[in-house]
């Protein structure tokens, strides 16, 4: 039996393409982000999250791009359209990032040798386009990494390989 004081928390994985908002008790989680990029979304006032998991830079380099999750331009409008009807006020939104690793370091071509970085860069600037202050980031290097993010809290926790895990 659950007492009145007890808060169930769930946790709402967020797969690759895919965002997802919530508000709070819940906990946001995207595993995976090798050259992905995974974006956190927060109004700590209102307590609504989001988080997207993008995969390629532009959407404007393909023409059937109908999966909107895969690109930041436009992840991170419809991410912060969900927020709001949630009750996030578009001005308190703040954000923090972690991804965009160098994952294919022996592939010769520059389209993969690249896109974490170029993933990173294209995310900054949808960020700074929409007015969404970035707090933090952890970014580039090559090792892989999975976002929780306590939508209670608003803390976001970097998980790497050998479970070493740390706050952003």
């Amino acid at each position: 039996m659950i007492n009145q004081h007890q808060i169930i928390v769930e946790d709402i994985k967020v797969g690759i393409s895919e965002w997802k908002a919530s508000t709070a008790p819940h906990r946001l989680i995207t595993l995976g982000l090798g050259s992905c990029v995974g974006i956190v979304l927060f109004d700590s006032f209102n307590r609504v999250g989001g988080l997207s998991h993008i995969m390629l830079p532009n959407s404007n380099q393909f023409k059937n791009n109908g999966k909107k999750g895969k690109f930041p331009d436009t992840a991170i409008p419809l991410l912060v359209e969900d927020m709001v009807k949630l009750g996030a006020r578009r001005s308190a939104i703040k954000a923090k990032i972690a991804g965009g690793a160098k994952m294919f370091s022996s592939v010769g071509t520059s389209f993969t040798n690249n896109i974490g970085e170029r993933n990173v860069e294209q995310t900054r600037k949808v960020l700074s386009d929409m007015g969404i202050p970035l707090l933090a980031a952890d970014v580039g290097g090559n090792k892989g990494r999975t976002i929780i993010f306590d939508t209670q809290e608003g803390i976001v926790w970097i998980r790497t390989l050998g479970n070493h895990t740390y706050e952003l």
